[in-house]
């Protein structure tokens, strides 16, 4: 019987589910965008942003928040408003992918780590959230903690968030090498 809405479906390959926060952490570090999908009044769309996270392994469920920054308007941003700011999204990152090619396409495979989940996206309205989320943006993407943020170019920018509470991380690591 499948799992039910409420239960997370268990990893199929759990030998490859990355489970310890802080190889979880390392993943987020090192990915440098995320794939974000919804669903609106025209149908299913995904977009890669770039993001910053905050991630808190002390609790149970863990809960990782993620702030990405675009226009004023647009496609995803009508669809957080028309959704009441608690719009459903999946998101998928990835990271350190390498194709090995084997003797035959069945010992052909990919490395890779990746992290993916589920969560609801809204627009951060509140000034000293949306300076802190673009702090955060500019530090992890753009290695500029310091950098200065005029109002005006606050103003110009919208910010959104994903809470989430489900989301798994796995590894696929590179094949062994064979001495022939």
């Amino acid at each position: 019987m499948p799992p039910s809405i409420a239960q997370p479906r268990p990893m199929r390959r759990a030998d490859r589910e990355v489970t310890p926060p802080e190889e979880i952490e390392e993943i987020l570090r090192d990915c440098d965008d995320v794939c974000v999908a919804y669903q609106d009044a025209q149908g299913l769309t995904i977009v890669p942003v770039n993001f910053a996270y905050v991630a808190d392994f002390t609790q149970r469920p863990h809960r990782l928040r993620l702030f990405a920054h675009s226009a004023l308007e647009g496609r995803k941003i009508d669809a957080i408003r028309t959704a009441a700011n608690a719009l459903p999204v999946a998101f998928e990152m990835d990271c350190d992918a390498r194709i090995h090619t084997g003797r035959t396409p069945c010992a052909t495979t990919t490395e890779f780590r990746s992290l993916i989940g589920t969560g609801t996206a809204s627009l951060v309205e509140d000034d000293e959230e949306k300076i802190a989320a673009l702090r955060l943006l500019l530090e992890q993407c753009a290695g500029m903690p310091d950098a200065p943020l005029l109002p005006r170019q606050v103003s110009k920018v919208a910010v959104w968030r994903i809470d989430s509470t489900e989301f798994t991380a796995k590894r696929h690591p590179a094949p062994p090498i064979r001495c022939e």
